[in-house]
C-alpha cells in the first residue's frame, strides 16, 4: 500500500513536471510568499515536490471514494467518467494553490493524461510481487 502511495507521488510530481515543460497553458511558478505551513519554499522544484505530494494523496485517498460515488455514471460511460474525475483533481489542485496555473479545458486534459499515463507506469513498475 506504501509503494502505491509512493508510485502515485512520483508520477504527480513527474507529470507536473512533464505538463509544465510541455503543455502550453500550464505553469508552476515560484511566488515570494510560497510557503508551506510557514517554512519558505525558495526553488521551483520544492513547489514541484510540494504539488506532486499534494495530488498524490488526492489520487491516494480522495479518488477511491470518488469512484465509488460516481460508480453508475462510470458504468454508463463505459468508464469515461472516469477521466473527468481525474481532470477534477487536478482542477481542485489548481484551484487550491496560487504556484499552479492551468488554463481552461485543454491543458487540464493533458496534464491528466500525463500524470494518468504516469500513473499506470509507476503501478507496473512498484506492483506487489505475488
Amino acid at each position: 500500500m506504501i509503494k502505491k502511495l509512493i508510485g502515485q507521488i512520483i508520477a504527480a510530481v513527474l507529470g507536473l513536471w512533464l505538463a509544465s515543460s510541455f503543455v502550453p497553458g500550464v505553469e508552476i511558478q515560484l511566488l515570494q510568499d510560497s510557503s508551506f505551513f510557514g517554512i519558505g519554499l525558495t526553488a521551483v522544484w520544492q513547489i514541484y515536490l510540494f504539488l506532486g505530494v499534494v495530488l498524490g494523496l488526492l489520487n491516494f485517498f480522495v479518488k477511491p471514494l470518488l469512484n465509488l460515488i460516481t460508480l453508475p455514471l462510470r458504468i454508463i460511460t463505459l468508464g469515461l467518467f472516469g477521466f473527468v474525475i481525474n481532470i477534477a483533481l487536478i482542477w481542485i489542485l489548481d484551484v487550491m494553490f496560487k504556484e499552479f496555473l492551468a488554463t481552461l479545458l485543454y491543458p487540464l486534459l493533458l496534464t491528466t493524461l500525463i500524470v494518468w499515463g504516469l500513473n499506470i507506469l509507476a503501478s507496473v513498475i512498484f506492483r506487489k510481487d505475488e
